[in-house]
């Protein structure tokens, strides 16, 4: 073919597998320098070329959930990436505790804290902790020992 700017380079709009790589795992800095330093181009050039690179691939990922979504027979718009999000207000804070005051603050207060936290989530504590249930099997072996010695040596 003929080309009528013979100083032209050849512009190549396929990207190398290794800066498509870059830019599906969003490393785009990297691609953008990784494409100006292979091809020889600007940092200008490289980024258009990624950035046509991302929107072709956005509309085939919008293409692709459009024949999804009219399969389950969801609307278009429920899955748009166009469409700015929308920010909602957030409500005024409400506080549902009240600050500690210096009498009911130490071990007691914060066994308190943590026993209302287990009664808000349907916590029954067990009869006996497992600590105290540890402690007599270990008493208790220790007796059965002591009396069978001194049955023996005694």
């Amino acid at each position: 073919m003929f080309n009528p700017d013979p100083s032209a380079k050849p512009v190549n709009t396929k990207l190398p597998k290794d800066v498509i790589m870059m830019v599906e795992k969003n490393n785009l800095v990297m691609a953008i320098k990784t494409l100006a330093a292979d091809e020889n181009i600007s940092m200008d050039e490289a980024k258009s070329r990624i950035d046509a690179y991302e929107t072709q691939l956005k509309v085939k990922q919008q293409q692709k959930l459009n024949t999804i979504a009219s399969k389950q027979g969801i609307p278009n718009q429920a899955i748009s990436f166009d469409r700015e999000q929308e920010e909602e207000e957030p409500g005024p804070l409400v506080k549902n505790r009240v600050k500690t005051t210096k009498q009911s603050q130490g071990f007691k207060g914060l066994q308190d804290g943590v026993d209302s936290q287990l009664n808000d989530l349907g916590y029954k504590k067990p009869l006996l902790p497992y600590w105290l249930k540890r402690l007599l099997v270990i008493a208790v072996l220790m007796i059965g020992i002591f009396w069978i010695l001194w049955r023996v040596f005694g």
